[in-house]
This record gives C-alpha cells, sequence and structure tokens, in this order.
C-alpha cells in the first residue's frame, strides 16, 4: 500500500511538471484565497492581542469615569447621541471626596497638552510629546507600571513638587544612553525633576503610550490653563468580589455630584475594564467573519478551477489510462492516481497561501503598532479548507478516471 501511494505521488508530481503553467495558475487560485483568509485572521489575531494587553494589564477590578462611555465614543457620528457635560475639576474633585467606598482607590486625571516639545539641556524632543496631568493612584489605577525610580507619592501631589515620570521612548531618544532618574527636564520652561521611568506600554490604535509626561495634577493645571478641561476619574477595587457594589456606588456618587433627579439618565460615561475588553473584541468578530466570506468565495472559485483541470487532464491522458488498465490497474488505482494529484495543487496552493497571509498579516500588523503572534487557529482551518477543496475538486476527476472503458480509452487519439 505504501509503495503504491509513492508510486502514485510520483506519477502525480511528474504530471503536474509536464503541466506547469496550468498547475501554476491553479495554485496562485488556491493560493489567493487562503492568502485572504488567513491574512485578515492574522490581523485579527494581532488586534486581538494588543487589546488583551493594552487592557488586561489594569486588570479585571477597574473602572473609570469620564463624559461618555467607549460604546458612545465609537458611535459618536450617531445624530442621536446624548450630548453629555464634561466633567469640570469641580466636579472631579467633589467625587473624589464623597466617594468613600470601602477597598477602592480613585485617581483623578486629564491629557494636560499633546504635541508638546521637551527639552534636556541642549537637546529636545520633536514637538509630539503628551503632558498628562495625574495624582499618586494615576498609574496603578491605569495598570502602568514604574520600571525606574519611583511613582509619585501624595506628598508629591499635594505640595505640588516638579517632579515628573516620563514613557519608556524618552530612555531612546532624549535620554540615550543616559540614565534620566534625578535628571531635570524642561516643559514650557517649567523645570521637572525627574524621579521615574514607566514600563514599555506599546501604541494603541496607532497612539503611542510611551510618548508621555506624567506631572502631578494642580500643576498642569497652571501651567496648561485651558477651557472646558474634562477630567477623568479612575478608580480600582482591592477586591474584585466587591466591584459590583463599588460601580454602582460610584455612579450613586456621581448623580449626586451632577445633581440629578431619581428620573433623569446619567449625563456621564462609566466602563468597566471587563466590559471594555468584550466590547473591543466583539467588534474584532466582524473583521473575521469578512476573512471567512472572503476567503469562501475565492476558495469556491478554486475549487471549480482545480476540478477543471483535473477534468482537461483524465481527457489528455485517456489513452494512458487505457493502458494502465489493460495492463492490469484496478478502478481504484486510477481513481487514486488522480486524487493524489489533486491532493498535491491542492496543498500546494495551501502552502503558499500560509505563507503570503501570514507574511501580509505581519507586515500590516507592524506597520499598525499591533502584537504579532502566529496564528494557529487560522492555520488550523486553512488546512482544513484546502483539504476539503481537494476532495470536492478531486473526487468527480477521479471518479469519471476510474470509470473509463480500457478498450475505448485505447481507441482514443
Amino acid at each position: 500500500m505504501v509503495g503504491l501511494f509513492k508510486e502514485n505521488t510520483n506519477i502525480a508530481i511528474d504530471s503536474i511538471k509536464s503541466q506547469a503553467l496550468r498547475t501554476s495558475l491553479t495554485v496562485f487560485i488556491i493560493a489567493l484565497g487562503i492568502t485572504a483568509l488567513v491574512g485578515i485572521l492574522t490581523v485579527v489575531s494581532a488586534l486581538q492581542n494588543t487589546i488583551m494587553n493594552d487592557f488586561a494589564s489594569m486588570g479585571a477590578n477597574t473602572f473609570s469615569m469620564s463624559q461618555y462611555d467607549f460604546s458612545a465614543e465609537i458611535n459618536q457620528n450617531d445624530v442621536e447621541q446624548k450630548v453629555n457635560p464634561i466633567i469640570s475639576y469641580p466636579e472631579a474633585r467633589d467625587f473624589q471626596e464623597k466617594y468613600n467606598f470601602p477597598f477602592t482607590s480613585t485617581s483623578l486625571s486629564f491629557t494636560a497638552a499633546s504635541n508638546v516639545e521637551v527639552k534636556y539641556g541642549s537637546e529636545k524632543t520633536d514637538p509630539e510629546i503628551s503632558i498628562v496631568g495625574v495624582d499618586e493612584n494615576f498609574a496603578p489605577n491605569k495598570g502602568l507600571i514604574v520600571a525606574k525610580g519611583r511613582n509619585f507619592n501624595s506628598f508629591d501631589v499635594e505640595n505640588n513638587n516638579f517632579v515628573c515620570v516620563l514613557g519608556s521612548d524618552f530612555e531612546k531618544g532624549l535620554f540615550k544612553g543616559i540614565n534620566p532618574i534625578d535628571k531635570t527636564i524642561s516643559i514650557r520652561g517649567a523645570k521637572f525633576k525627574v524621579i521615574g521611568v514607566l514600563k514599555e506600554k506599546g501604541s494603541t490604535f496607532g497612539n503611542s503610550q510611551d510618548l508621555r509626561v506624567l506631572i502631578p495634577t494642580q500643576l498642569a493645571r497652571s501651567i496648561f490653563s485651558a477651557p472646558s478641561i474634562n477630567y477623568e476619574l479612575n478608580i480600582m477595587a482591592n477586591n474584585e468580589a466587591l466591584l459590583d457594589e463599588a460601580v454602582d456606588n460610584a455612579i450613586i456618587t456621581m448623580r449626586q455630584v451632577r445633581k440629578l433627579n431619581p428620573v433623569e439618565k446619567n449625563n456621564f460615561g462609566i466602563e468597566r475594564s471587563d466590559d471594555l475588553i468584550q466590547t473591543l473584541l466583539s467588534n474584532t468578530e466582524v473583521l473575521s467573519l469578512t476573512a471567512w466570506v472572503i476567503g469562501i468565495i475565492t476558495v469556491f472559485g478554486s475549487s471549480i478551477a482545480l476540478m477543471n483541470i483535473m477534468l482537461v487532464s483524465v481527457s489528455e491522458r485517456t489513452r494512458e489510462i487505457g493502458i494502465r488498465k489493460s495492463l492490469g490497474a484496478k478502478r481504484t488505482t486510477i481513481a487514486w492516481q488522480f486524487f493524489t494529484e489533486t491532493l498535491v495543487i491542492g496543498q500546494l496552493g495551501g502552502i503558499v497561501g500560509i505563507i503570503l497571509g501570514i507574511s501580509i498579516g505581519f507586515g500590516i500588523a507592524t506597520a499598525i503598532g499591533f502584537q504579532f503572534t502566529i496564528p494557529w487557529m487560522a492555520i488550523f482551518w486553512a488546512f482544513v479548507v484546502t483539504f476539503a477543496v481537494t476532495i470536492l475538486s478531486g473526487l468527480i476527476p477521479a471518479i469519471k478516471a476510474s470509470k473509463l472503458d480500457p478498450v475505448e480509452a485505447l481507441r482514443h487519439e
């Protein structure tokens, strides 16, 4: 049986070599469908990994309060969307004072400025730095890790100390080859002592999280004064079992701060980290479905092309089939020969498609800043699809070849 399989495989490979152009076109068509399938699934997998790493680092026991929730921001072009007032500084401070749920910590923060230039001595950055006003609870509540130095403490924040914590990219640029701790940087003329450097966070949807300077809230308010500043509150529950109660209590507290009556709807957004992750991941399912639709349509076309090339091959080799049958070849042997030929072509197309798909997916993921991993599930399904195409495309030509009458086949010109 093994010897027969080897012989049929060798015959199939010889036949493929003799029809190189036709075979190459068929392999390309199959590879095109698999490339579309694997490529999109690779990008989706990289996107999911990025989402999980960016947001899951916050833990499942955190939530935030802001002007809108994440789903409203996604649908911000919706004409029926309710316009919520910003969370002002007095409201944020009032919330902090009134919210006293046990085993929780609350951080108050805001983006003070974007596209800012930072200087160190005679060196300076491109005007692409974000300045964030924070308190001592911001880093732990946002899942940020201080890799060097230390985080802010309550003394720094309450006394408006001119200290800062830098994103990791500063060690690659402004402080390349230099330990930034205890160095002094200049931001719009104000001098800040570097007390810490954050662990690399990467980019989220093209926005670098490592080009930020964190400074105490009141200093950020005084240096970067602007009208209608929108503040954000991040709350961490130290006991995950109390998270639901902590969220409910936070909603009640913010409603009191906003002076909403019982019949009025919330005019602020609240997002739990676990709900946010699920919302983002559910949106990637549309991309996965798109990949399957494109892949199936293309693979369906390639299966027809593969079937046609095999039917043509049977017609061209009718006399060869007659000779093999007259020498004692069984119907199953003839059928297996042509089925093996179809199998080789199909798997060649699948392998080429997988390689191209992963390469394209890796290129797109790298360009966008997603965290690439080998999509084993996509590779598995690619093999399953190509094997199914092989069976569907190979059975009819193989059966037709096996049923040829040897006498009529020998008469064929």
